[in-house]
């Protein structure tokens, strides 16, 4: 069953020179799932993301043919709608939890917001179920990390406090925008298993926004290639390898490898690109 339909989505904003559209029809189905949306900066992955949560602030406009989560029409729901959803039963994970983090709020604090807000919970229950969900993402004395703020955290400690606090209501869709991009290869891969452990025990759809292909490739059941504003190929993960838009392709191509024999890597052709979509 369908946990999120979106159909013909379009993202616009005004410019100088007349709307510029950064997200171009976009159509897809999400189950209990991991979907990997993958493309190159600019490809409008994350304004994909933030239209999906209603985080487009004014004068950015987002229409849809539909736009229904579990059944809730999300088009015309107001903002006070938006928030009852939003953290409760969908979140997104922001790339950088340097700049997603208050730098004067205590991470325990942080987290607990989410609860105060959307449960009625006593301090004490709040403040263990906090506790819980620091363990769940794999940080160790969380008595300690409680108390901690931001700036005293390392970049992926960081990372997994975002994601205890986007799952702490365990919703049902989350959205991770480039999760790892700041982050080390071991750190990276304790994220992802995090992640997955969560999708898999919790039943959730999960939305992976990245530029890495191997990675999605690895990770995802199912991959959506952008390429300005338009989803230019779609294809189950462990067949991405053999994807044949000249995008995707050029993509791929354009991946250094560890045994790699090219005094060049390619540069990606536009013109090739642009006659295939």
């Amino acid at each position: 069953m369908s946990l999120l339909h979106v159909e013909n989505l379009r993202v616009r904003f005004p410019t100088d020179h007349g709307e510029v559209e950064v997200v171009k029809g976009l159509t897809f189905d999400l189950g209990r799932e991991r979907l990997g949306i993958v493309g190159e900066s600019g490809s409008g992955k994350s304004m994909t993301g933030r239209a999906l949560m209603g985080l487009i602030a004014p004068p950015g406009r987002v229409t849809a043919d539909r736009l229904e989560f579990d059944g809730i029409d999300l088009r015309n729901l107001p903002e006070s709608g938006l928030r009852r959803l939003r953290g409760a039963r969908m979140s997104m994970v922001m790339q950088d939890p340097k700049f997603s983090l208050n730098p004067v709020i205590r991470i325990g604090e942080q987290i607990g917001e989410a609860l105060q807000f959307h449960r009625s919970m006593n301090a004490r229950a709040r403040k263990q179920a906090v506790l819980e969900v620091l363990e769940a993402v794999r940080i160790n004395e969380p008595e300690r990390v409680y108390r901690l703020f931001p700036h005293e955290v390392s970049g992926g400690m960081g990372q997994r406090v975002m994601i205890a606090m986007m799952v702490v209501l365990q919703p049902d869709l989350m959205i991770a925008d480039e999760p790892t991009s700041a982050l080390d290869v071991s750190v990276r891969a304790t994220v992802l298993e995090i992640l997955d452990d969560l999708v898999r025990r919790r039943g959730m759809g999960l939305i992976l926004i990245s530029h890495d292909l191997d990675m999605v490739a690895r990770w995802c059941d199912r991959i959506l290639v952008m390429y300005a504003g338009r989803v230019v190929e779609e294809c189950a993960a462990e067949k991405l390898h053999e994807a044949t838009h000249p995008y995707t392709r050029g993509l791929l191509a354009s991946v250094p490898q560890l045994n790699e024999t090219r005094r060049r890597l390619p540069v990606l052709d536009r013109a090739a690109i642009g006659a295939g979509t």
